[in-house]
């Protein structure tokens, strides 16, 4: 075990999430089987999606259900938010079975134990949520002490105990999904809205669910906010690992809320991409607010680069993390003054992360700069007093640490490295004054399809900026000029080291979304796109609207068919607004908070 994977506990005991920081190796758990499917251990990285459909009709749950299945989706969930909609699955079942599709099913809870009790009779998964599973959100500020929290564990385990007995008895297995949208009051008042707080809530009915001897459980820790997302699951992995080596649970990946487009592409890609580089991860679901089926190639696409995978070990010779492992801190080089194309570029300390780009990238944009309006070039490569290295090499770290002077730094070309484990690798050897230089590739081609470029540098990079690490990026798997400048600052809006555009919060539909996500969230981007810093939820219901909306600035949520909610951070100002206004009152509400600007 590389000590690179730990980190201190508060009690002084080391915390893991990996064997070793800078070459990969996945995480084997034990197998937990869903409907005949085998989800961790060495089975290959399962791909699943949700569909949209209403769940009470039947007809669009099964054609949705065979268009997933077609695409190369494993395992469907199916929300229940009633008895009622719970008792229609044994339809949807039946006629999936009648078209000869046997994929698993999986039925999504919130706040109904009585639901997931009627579920389990006819799915294979049942996915709880533990903030609301058995709560009810208030938001109300209260000092629990030991007896009064010990109290509502009991009522807690009275509620999930009979889920638990009927799974155990009918072999369906449990996921038990925290959301850092809808934590519990107890656990906010206690640990705070943190990944710890996601962890523990999850910890409370593992622990339950161990007590019955029950151990068909999956686990998730989702989050719109990937360096939230980042942190809950290794913290819950290291957790895991203290618990014993019985603890060992398959576990799900997702970012929740993404979004659409390369936006919410991107952010699935830094969130899921790079817990799978830590060797993380036995299933995913990449949530986007498009048609379901749109998610699968996405999916696929992350997790290939990982089927069959065994490593490629590098001689890290004892090399320490300079940088928190469980919580984002930024790595504080000291700033260093470069020549830009408009002038003079600091980085380091707490300046912007800046791009950079070949030359033949900025020549090739010179006579448009206008048009491009933040997507600007900022340093061309070329021209940077960069010194290249390769992490490994005793002698090249000595001579970069012996300038008195601060130096830009940055991985040489060609190395046999994954450029993640590269990039930690020299940010744990060399002299935290340097500033770095990020690359998305060691190898620059021009194989690939955009989509691909797009996901796999924002796996790169976005894993790195997650980390803490990074004080400029040079972007170039992507040729298209253009392109390749628009991916850079997206992956920095989405990573959340840069802000320069509108940043949306927005679901995946389901069964329980009281409007069109998609023609919605595209009306209010029409209308408030240009608006530059301002985060925007748009929620098809409250399951996850008031949590997850913890960071935006103004919210948008279902609150009945035809009736929109809007909030400003976690509070409802506006309630049952008619939907064809909605967005015009939306708008109304920025500017009462002066956060509007005319469009240009």
């Amino acid at each position: 075990m590389n000590d690179a994977g730990h980190a201190a506990t508060g009690a002084g005991l080391p915390l893991s999430y990996t064997a070793d920081l800078f070459s990969y190796k996945r995480r084997i758990s034990r197998v937990v089987t869903v409907g005949g499917l085998g989800f961790g251990g060495e089975n290959p990285i399962r791909i699943q999606s949700m569909i949209t459909s209403d769940t009470m009709d039947t007809g669009a749950c099964v054609r949705e259900t065979m268009r997933l299945v077609e695409v190369g989706c494993e395992l469907v969930r199916i929300t229940a938010p009633t008895v009622k909609d719970a008792a229609n699955l044994k339809n949807i079942r039946a006629e999936l079975q009648a078209l000869g599709c046997s994929v698993p099913l999986v039925a999504d809870i919130h706040f109904k134990p009585e639901a997931a009790l009627e579920a389990a009779l006819w799915v294979d998964k049942v996915r709880i949520n533990p903030g609301n599973f058995a709560d009810s959100k208030k938001f109300k500020i209260r000092d629990y002490n030991d007896s009064e929290y010990a109290s509502e564990l009991a009522r807690i385990r009275e509620r999930f105990s009979p889920l638990v007995l009927l799974c155990k008895d009918r072999g369906v297995a449990l996921r038990i999904g925290t959301n850092h949208g809808s934590l519990s009051d107890r656990i906010m008042n206690r640990f705070g809205d943190s990944p710890l707080g996601m962890v523990e809530s999850a910890l409370e009915f593992a622990r339950i669910a161990r007590d019955l001897d029950f151990h068909q459980m999956i686990f998730s820790m989702k989050a719109s906010n990937p360096k939230v997302m980042i942190a809950a699951y290794r913290l819950l992995v290291a957790r895991l690992n203290a618990e014993g080596p019985d603890w060992n649970y398959p576990i799900h990946l997702g970012v929740t809320e993404a979004g659409d487009g390369e936006d919410g592409r991107i952010k699935s890609a830094i969130g899921i991409g790079s817990l799978l580089s830590d060797g993380i991860g036995d299933t995913i679901r990449v949530s986007l607010t498009e048609d379901s089926e749109h998610e699968i190639p996405v999916a696929r696409a992350l997790v290939t680069p990982f089927s069959g995978n065994t490593g490629n070990p590098v001689a890290s010779k004892g090399a320490q993390p300079t940088w928190p492992l469980f919580e984002y801190q930024r790595r504080l080089s000291r700033k260093i003054e470069l020549p830009g194309i408009a002038g003079a570029v600091t980085l380091g300390e707490r300046e912007t992360v800046s791009v950079t780009v070949p030359r033949r990238v900025d020549e090739a944009v010179a006579h448009k700069r206008a048009a491009l309006g933040d997507y600007q070039p900022e340093l061309i490569c070329e021209e940077l007093p960069i010194i290249a290295i390769d992490p490994r090499s005793e002698e090249e770290i000595r001579a970069l640490n012996a300038f008195d002077e601060v130096r830009l730094a940055t991985v040489r070309e060609g190395l046999d490295l994954d450029p993640i484990f590269a990039f930690r690798l020299l940010a744990a050897r060399i002299d935290a004054r340097h500033p770095i230089l990020l690359k998305d590739t060691l190898y620059p081609t021009a194989d690939g399809t955009f989509i691909e470029h797009l996901l796999s540098a924002a796996t790169t990079l976005g894993s790195l900026l997650c980390d803490g690490i990074g004080d400029a990026i040079l972007l170039r798997s992507e040729e298209a000029p253009g392109q390749s400048l628009r991916l850079a600052y997206n992956i920095l809006q989405a990573a959340g080291v840069r802000i320069f555009k509108t940043d949306y919060v927005a679901c995946p539909s389901c069964g329980r979304t009281l409007f069109n996500l998609q023609s919605t969230t595209a009306r209010i981007k029409a209308s408030t796109a240009h608006l530059k810093g301002v985060r925007i939820a748009v929620m098809g219901c409250i399951v996850n609207g008031p949590g997850e909306m913890a960071d935006a600035d103004f919210g948008y949520v279902g609150g009945a068919p035809g009736k929109v909610n809007l909030y400003v951070g976690k509070t409802a100002v506006k309630f049952n607004i008619p939907e064809e206004e909605a967005v015009d009152r939306l708008v109304d509400l920025i500017k009462e908070h002066n956060k509007w600007v005319d469009k240009a």
